[in-house]
């Protein structure tokens, strides 16, 4: 079974590689759609989530915002298919990076600077292995973590080697990623915005504990990185932005700061970005889990 699933999956994959990207946007979008309608559960979560993080929302544009995030998550998957097959100057094309030149900056004016980007879901999110056209200076590297079928992991790993981003699986690579933060000039980006499990700090996000991550700030005080947040917007039809947001301090008064701190201002960066674009993010994941004890 796993053979002929990774035998489909190449198939679609070498299929959407041959089409427009356009075309690939608007059938996401029509798929989306669908999906909005027989979906059920995914629906009602992301309903329940608009509603307790917009209350000043009516159940009208809640809904609206809802069937448009279904829209654009359809974009955004059956997008993947193509992006991961281009090069750096098709992605030029679709891809605008806004603020990045402030990192370039760092790195030139110190090559042994190491940068973390505290990202997460928000559309296009795999555009940001491609920071690198903006900041060649830096070497990408990020995690991720592989699926039950090997083969269709290497699917996904072959699909990314052109951004030329170094990618480690979070729960047996991390010797590798230790020995790779000792270098300079590397740009380092985690998602901090899904469920951490029992781990994470408990912590309110639009006013609603959640478990968060604190990884972005551990692993930022750990190796002497700068810490940016920054999202992806989508612009239009299979086009995209990634968008950088202010220097996140790690000192105050000549001080460390708390890793609570720090990964409360990663909240509110985050916070800002939904905000902006409320149908942009991934509300189909339940991020406020209640706690063990709650339950």
């Amino acid at each position: 079974m796993e053979t002929c699933l990774y035998l489909f999956v190449r198939a679609l994959v070498a299929v959407a590689q041959c089409l427009p990207l356009r075309w690939l946007a608007r059938l996401g979008r029509s798929a989306g759609a669908l999906t909005w309608h027989l979906d059920r559960r995914h629906r009602q979560v992301a309903l329940d989530n608009l509603t307790a993080c917009f209350p000043e929302k009516s159940a009208d544009e809640i809904r609206a915002i809802a069937k448009e995030n279904f829209r654009r998550l359809g974009e955004t998957y059956l997008s993947i298919l193509k992006t991961g097959g281009m090069d750096a100057e098709a992605i030029s094309k679709i891809l605008k990076i806004e603020g990045y030149s402030q990192l370039e900056k760092i790195l030139q004016a110190n090559p042994d600077e190491r940068i973390l980007l505290a990202v997460g879901h928000f559309g296009n999110f795999e555009l940001f292995a491609w920071m690198k056209l903006a900041v060649p200076s830096g070497q990408v590297v990020t995690t991720y973590r592989g699926l039950r079928q090997r083969k269709l992991t290497q699917l996904m790993l072959d699909l990314r080697k052109a951004s030329g981003c170094l990618y480690f699986e979070r729960r047996d690579e991390g010797a590798q990623l230790k020995e790779t933060m000792k270098r300079p000039s590397i740009l380092l980006g985690l998602l901090a915005d899904q469920h951490a499990g029992d781990s994470g700090l408990r912590l309110p996000v639009f006013g609603r504990e959640a478990s968060v991550s604190a990884a972005p700030a551990v692993m930022s005080k750990r190796y002497g990185c700068r810490l940016f947040p920054s999202a992806c917007f989508r612009t239009g039809l299979g086009q995209w932005k990634l968008v950088l947001g202010e220097e996140i301090p790690l000192r105050e008064n000549g001080k460390r700061r708390n890793t609570e701190a720090i990964t409360r201002d990663i909240i509110a960066a985050q916070e800002d970005y939904i905000r902006r674009d409320p149908a942009n993010w991934f509300w189909v994941h339940n991020r406020w889990k209640p706690s063990p004890k709650a339950k």
